[in-house]
């Protein structure tokens, strides 16, 4: 397994929408794993293969903290069938170190994809389960957090996250 470079806004990988995957092979169960162990070692919850720079509709998703473990899920195509009960929280982004905005999404939530064995999978997701599968299909779309803002907000968070790379410099 390797760590791969997660790439951050406002690289163009990130805009753009993944392609549906048609062939569950030796490569993708490569890219499975190396995605899985980079979420780990940046540590985050979730993982967008177009973070990644793959243009993939693949997700990898643990929501375990020190207190409680969950399984790690593993969504091939994933797509969202039902949604309910929309609410405002933070979040953060992989691809926007350093920035958290609150964005408004369903709180509870089906997922429809495949397991990386190519049988088919529904998942009922909840709370932050819920909220981290939108914002990793969000990627899959080629939208980021700044996209869900008003023009506004996007334009005062954008400015402020791209002087903090300059400072990083």
């Amino acid at each position: 397994m390797s760590v791969l470079k997660i790439y951050k806004y406002p690289e163009n990988v990130l805009k753009k929408k993944a392609l549906k995957i048609e062939n569950i092979d030796g490569g993708l169960q490569t890219l499975i794993d190396d995605m899985v162990q980079t979420m780990y070692n940046a540590p985050g919850i979730g993982l967008a293969a177009n973070q990644v720079g793959e243009l993939k509709r693949l997700v990898v998703i643990d929501i375990s903290t020190k207190e409680k473990s969950y399984p790690l899920i593993i969504v091939i195509n994933p797509e969202i069938v039902h949604a309910d009960k929309f609410e405002p929280s933070e979040e953060g982004c992989l691809s926007l170190p350093g920035c958290t905005i609150s964005v408004d999404r369903a709180s509870e939530i089906v997922v429809r994809g495949i397991d990386r064995n190519g049988n088919p999978i529904e998942i009922e997701a909840k709370g932050l389960l819920a909220r981290a599968f939108q914002h990793e299909l969000d990627h899959l779309d080629g939208i980021v957090l700044f996209d869900k803002l008003s023009p506004i907000k996007r334009e005062f968070y954008k400015k402020k996250y791209l002087k903090s790379l300059k400072d990083e410099k």
